[in-house]
Order: C-alpha cells, then structure tokens, then sequence
C-alpha cells in the first residue's frame, strides 16, 4: 500500500476532526470577520491551495455575500503593485498544506509593506511562517499529507473553506450537509471503489474532468492529482464549456470524470452522449441515480445522499484521487515519489 492511498483512505477520519474543530471556532471566525468590516475576501494559494481558492471564492460569493476572488500566490508575488486595487479593504485568506510556500509567504509580506491587510492562515502545520504573519491562524495538522502529492489535505482543506463562507453567511443547512458527507464518507469509499478502479482500468492518456460551480476549482485539483499521480495529460472544464473546443481532445484514449447535478438533466445528458460518441469512456457522479443517463455513461457514482451541492464535492474528489492511483500502479509509477516534485516550494 503507497502512503498516498493511505492518505486518501484516512481522509474521512481527519475530516471529523476538521469538521469539529471548525465548528469550535465559529464564533471566532465570525467575530474576527465582523470586527475587520471587509468589502470583499481573496484567497490566495499556489497549485492544489489555488485551485481550491477558485472554489472558495465561489463560494464566497454565493454564501457569504461578499464579492470574492482567488488569486496564484506567484502571480501575487511578482506583480503586488497590480493587484493593489483589488486588495484594498479586502480579507486575505491562504489555504495551505505546509504554510511555507515561499510564493504566498512572500506575497504575504509585500502587499503589507504599504498598508496592513487582515490575513487567515489556514495550514496543515502549526506554527507555520504562514501562520505567524497571519491575524488569525487555522491549524488542521491532522490533514497533513506526507506524500508529495496532497489528496486527504485537498478534501480538508476544501472543508475547511466552505464552513468559513458557511459560517459567515449562516449557511445552517450546508454546514449540516457536510457533517452528513463527512459520517457517511467511509461506507461511501468502500462502496464506490472497487467500480471505480474497473472502470478506469484501460490504456487511457487523456483526462477530462468537468464540474460546474463551487466544484469546477475542485474539478482542477482533480485534473492536477491526475497529471501529478498518474503522470497523463488531464484537464478540467464546466460542464457544457467542453464544447466549446476542448472536445476535439476528446477520444478514445479518453477517460472523462463528470460530476452531474439535477437539474439541466436533458442537456447534460446530451453532453454524456455526444461525449461516448466520441468513444470516450465516462465515468458520472451525482447524488441520484435519476440525475445520470446510465446508457450513456461506463459507470454511475451515486452518492445516494441529496446534499448541497458544495457538500457533494467531497465524495466527488474521491474519484479522481482513486483514478490517478489506479493508473499509477497499472503503469508501475510510485504515487509517493512523482519525478521533479516536491511536496511544497522553497524559492
């Protein structure tokens, strides 16, 4: 067994733990958030941290009412004068696995050489040279991966975004729904992974992975464990943007891994088929199996819990995740070592 299927497997246990501890510093958060009187939130993080700031500012938008963007901790670091405007009276928030990574550390010093920005650290370590510039640190360092390539970090840390923007929004019902994914998470996993691993069990080199909304970013983070662990060319799109060119990737050689949702069934379901015509083979996630076009699609992840839609990202990065595994030992590579990474970035 690699240490990064350990990670991934042990995720739902260091999710409990997140969970709790999130909901302990509620009133923290909260409080801290009012008492900064903010126009608007910007996460900031590099790689897997930046795709999930994608969805954390969607999700900023969509619950907390507050206008929100995300933004490459290298592209902030070199270019901090640019982005001067964007960050005036905004909260920083920088999601992180080590709270090292020179990029955002240094990104972090320079836009407060001219005026003092509120920042929250949310790292897997304690104590992190993150965490001392920040004005509120968030430790989860049972989320810690020690492989190079972060999958249990990725949920955690996903978790960990939303229930802010839930908390700051009073978002009661998606806080309920993600403690609902989080118990069921362990039988979900050991229900769903056998016909996964089946179902990508072929020579593809082509990765799709689409999603819309708060999970597009989650999407990303998907097609970049795909790229890291299993060493293929993947990408992610929205959903019905696939057409608009990225279909003429789109073959046989293709393994594509779409999260569906209840509504806009018709359309998603012609995408399904014109995607299998291309003999392309799919893999679907939804929380229904109704929401699925079974005759269009390899295999259908149900989840069989109707949940919020952010909350549905967390059974869903399982099947990337469990993908990239799955190539990666029928190609001999070790998951744990991905040649000319390293676990995080030292300038």
């Amino acid at each position: 067994m690699s240490l990064t299927y350990s990670e991934v497997i042990q995720q739902y246990s260091a999710l409990r733990e997140t969970y709790n501890y999130m909901l302990s510093k509620r009133e923290d958060i909260v409080a801290f958030v009012r008492k900064q009187a903010v126009s608007s939130i910007t996460f900031v993080g590099c790689g897997s941290s930046y795709c999930l700031s994608e969805s954390a500012a969607f999700s900023s938008r969509l619950r907390a009412g507050l206008p929100a963007s995300a933004l490459a901790g290298g592209d902030l670091m070199l270019n901090p004068q640019r982005y001067r405007a964007l960050l005036e009276n905004t909260l920083l928030i920088a999601p992180s696995r080590s709270g090292s990574t020179s990029e955002v550390v240094e990104a972090v010093r320079l836009i407060r050489t001219e005026k003092h920005v509120p920042v929250v650290a949310l790292s897997c370590v304690t104590d992190s040279p993150l965490s001392q510039k920040a004005d509120l640190s968030l430790e989860l360092p049972w989320a810690f991966d020690h492989s190079v390539c972060q999958t249990r970090t990725v949920t955690n840390l996903y978790v960990a975004n939303l229930l802010i923007n839930a908390f700051i929004g009073g978002d009661e019902k998606l806080i309920a729904d993600i403690g609902t994914a989080i118990e069921q998470g362990e039988a979900y996993m050991k229900r769903v992974e056998s016909g996964i691993r089946q179902a990508a069990d072929f020579a593809w080199t082509n990765a799709v992975v689409l999603a819309d909304g708060e999970l597009q970013g989650l999407a990303s983070e998907g097609a970049i464990a795909l790229t890291e662990i299993a060493k293929v060319q993947a990408h992610s799109f929205h959903l019905l943007d696939v057409r608009h060119g990225p279909m003429v990737t789109v073959g046989a050689d293709t393994l594509v891994i779409a999260a569906l949702t209840g509504d806009g069934t018709e359309h998603q379901s012609n995408l399904m088929r014109d995607i299998k015509a291309r003999g392309a083979k799919i893999i679907a996630f939804a929380d229904r199996a109704e929401a699925v076009p079974q005759q269009f699609v390899d295999l259908a992840v149900i989840s069989d819990n109707q949940l919020d839609v952010a909350a549905q990202g967390i059974p869903f990065i399982f099947i990337p995740q469990i993908v990239a595994l799955s190539s990666a030992e029928r190609q001999g590579i070790n998951p744990d070592q991905p040649d000319g990474l390293v676990a995080w970035v030292k300038l």
